[in-house]
């Protein structure tokens, strides 16, 4: 059961870890291009929200959302 569990490890460690080995050692010569990642995640939500308010708008203008306080049974 113990080989197992290195097995795991040895798994996780020596080959799925690499890349984000490979980020941190970018980091220390440049933190803009360690982060490009996580910049690309924020564009990504940044445009899933400004996405989400227009339909938000467009549902507003033709009068079809419900802004009942007791749409929900346990407001009731």
């Amino acid at each position: 059961m113990k080989s197992f569990f290195e097995g795991i490890a040895s798994l996780f460690v020596d080959f799925l870890f690499v890349p984000f080995d490979g980020l941190r050692k970018l980091e220390l010569s440049n933190w803009w291009a360690a982060n490009t990642l996580n910049w690309i995640f924020i564009l990504i939500c940044c445009g899933a929200m400004v996405y989400w308010i227009k339909q938000l708008n467009i549902f507003k203008a033709n009068n079809e959302d419900e802004q009942d306080t007791t749409a929900h049974s346990f407001l009731k």
